[in-house]
């Protein structure tokens, strides 16, 4: 599995709004995608504002390749989700799973 992460932050009025907006927009478009197998969202505060971590799943490159499109390294931002953001990656990093514990 692979992990596609990217950050972001913004003020802590617009992290709420941008979670809702995942929650509402970007996770049922993702899910729609062949390979998709998950997401997270971490958050922190950090000097007033939020950094925020989006870590997606899939399966495969192809995976990440159906939803990135051939740049898969270009961050996916809408003009409507960069509006709620002080800042954010442009560029994602992946990184294959090598050992997961859960209990």
């Amino acid at each position: 599995m692979i992990a596609r992460v990217w950050s972001a932050r913004a003020t802590p009025m617009q992290s709420l709004e941008y979670l809702e907006h995942l929650r509402s927009h970007v996770l049922p478009v993702v899910r729609e995608v062949d390979g998709y197998a998950g997401a997270t969202l971490l958050q922190r505060e950090v000097s007033g504002e939020v950094e925020i971590v989006v870590t997606t799943w899939w399966w495969s490159l192809d995976a990440i390749r159906a939803f990135a499109g051939d740049d898969q390294e270009a961050a996916v931002v809408a003009g409507v989700a960069a509006s709620m953001l002080s800042q954010f990656d442009q560029r994602v990093r992946h990184y294959d799973l090598v050992v997961q514990d859960e209990v």
